[in-house]
């Protein structure tokens, strides 16, 4: 596999994004547990994905859902 540019922790934050979560407290819950990160901190790393090229080239498919969603969450406010 190609190396993407991004950390083995910016990959890891985009892998547990692709998973499919029960509820709230089961994903942050992961957050703590497997990367090691509070839910504010991976939040903060996410959100500058969405902006990243790198990124993007690395997972399209995650990292464009995450866009369509925080674009119409930004529109509801």
């Amino acid at each position: 596999m190609e190396p993407s540019g991004l950390s083995e922790r910016e990959e890891a934050v985009l892998a547990h994004e692709r998973r499919g979560w029960p509820g709230p407290g089961a994903k942050e819950r992961a957050i703590r547990e497997e990367l090691d990160l509070s839910p504010t901190r991976y939040y903060q790393i996410l959100n500058a994905l969405l902006d990243d090229a790198r990124a993007l080239a690395h997972d399209p498919v995650t990292v464009n859902r995450l866009r369509r969603r925080r674009d119409a969450q930004r529109r509801r406010r």
